[in-house]
């Protein structure tokens, strides 16, 4: 029976990256995903890279998302050089728009908030706004403009980090299903998938909305207590509209891909594992949109779609080691999966390899919640 240095369940881009990390420093890798590997949120998001935070909860996170969107430059460079394959990265910010009376004051406290972080953010004249984006509608009051924000095309990213990791030998088992965990003690041994026992040294967790699935087999979900956040998105082409960068309003987002198609998200609903797309939902994403340029009523809608988020309690990712020797976790990154895939499969490699980081990732440690769920018993 062969034995792997490392077992990863779950094939999205967080799953793939560690991989291809941990390929680099010459360790055996599996990767197991439940279908086609990058098939979930990874396929279903829009690919803004933006450290900004969307809410009080993610102030903790700004750190690591700095980091990532650091590393992103390198990131994407090594990818498509082993893959040969294009990612679709692009650095050319983003403009905020901010409507109604408050419009300007929303503004200048954002713009405030941002560098007290250490975002790059700057207020700008709304006339300059529309003369870079001459389709922004008559209701926007104010704007905003982050120059260090960048977009990715997540499923050109996919399917480059699946051509690196083909370039590296990785192991990646489509339609393999991990079923639960191989335990001696504290020690974790590998896992099951279906009826194989696969042995490996170490098993990282990076399954998603699923990982809680997962762990429950082995009295283990409060190590990562996942669960789905629908997001429902469509995709539009305009002759009209010609977007040059990401234009976005606390209603919605809209993104440009270099084919000219326009990318419209998002909803956020708890409704379980139901990843469908629903009228309410799609009229929601159209009126933000719309909002936020209204020529694009006259679009044709190419595509519509959803996925599911990995969605925490505290909506902080979960990375690093359990209790269980061998077992680390990688989830729950919410809206950030694409964004926060460097930065993450760095710290799962220090935790493997036990090489130094001056990084404090324990705000974001699996720990947290065991700890909490001894406190309440």
């Amino acid at each position: 029976m062969k034995t792997y240095d490392v077992a990863i369940i779950g094939g999205g881009i967080i799953g793939v990256t560690i991989a291809l990390e941990l390929a680099r420093e010459k360790l055996t890798v599996v990767v197991l995903d439940r279908q086609q590997p990058g098939r979930e949120a990874s396929w279903a998001a829009a690919g803004m890279l933006s450290p900004a935070p969307d809410s009080p909860r993610d102030l903790p996170l700004v750190p690591l998302s700095q980091r990532s969107l650091q590393l992103y430059p390198e990131f994407v460079a090594t990818i498509e050089d082993e893959s040969g394959k294009p990612t679709g990265y692009a650095r050319s910010g983003a403009l905020e728009i901010f409507c109604g009376a408050n419009g300007e004051a929303d503004r200048d406290a954002t713009v405030a908030e941002h560098r007290r972080l250490g975002l790059s953010a700057e207020p700008m004249a709304l006339q300059t706004a529309r003369q870079w984006e001459t389709s922004i509608g008559p209701s926007a009051a104010a704007a905003s403009w982050s120059r260090d924000e960048g977009t990715i095309e997540p499923r050109l990213l996919m399917g480059a980090v699946l051509g690196a990791a083909q370039h590296h030998g990785i192991e990646i088992r489509s339609d393999c299903e991990a079923t639960g965990l191989l335990q001696k003690g504290e020690r974790c041994l590998g896992l099951v998938a279906r009826s194989e026992h696969i042995m490996a040294g170490a098993v990282v967790v990076a399954a998603g909305c699923y990982s809680a699935q997962i762990l429950e087999a082995s009295a283990l979900a409060s190590c990562a207590p996942t669960r789905p956040v629908r997001g429902q998105m469509l995709g539009l082409r305009s002759d009209s509209v010609r977007l040059r960068r990401v234009v976005r309003s606390h209603r919605g987002y809209l993104v440009p891909r270099a084919d000219g198609r326009i990318v419209a998200g998002s909803t956020l609903e708890d409704v379980g594992f139901k990843k469908q797309v629903t009228p309410a939902g799609i009229s929601r994403v159209l009126e933000g949109a719309l909002e936020l340029c209204p020529a694009l009523a006259e679009a044709e809608v190419q595509e519509t779609w959803s996925g599911l988020r990995p969605g925490t309690p505290d909506d902080l990712p979960i990375i690093g080691p359990t209790e269980i020797e061998g077992l680390l976790i990688a989830t729950g990154h919410y809206r950030n999966g694409i964004l926060l895939a460097p930065v993450t499969a760095r710290l799962i490699r220090t935790c493997l390899t036990r090489q130094h980081t001056d990084f404090d990732s324990q705000p974001f440690s699996p720990q947290r919640f065991a700890h909490q769920a001894r406190a309440v018993t």
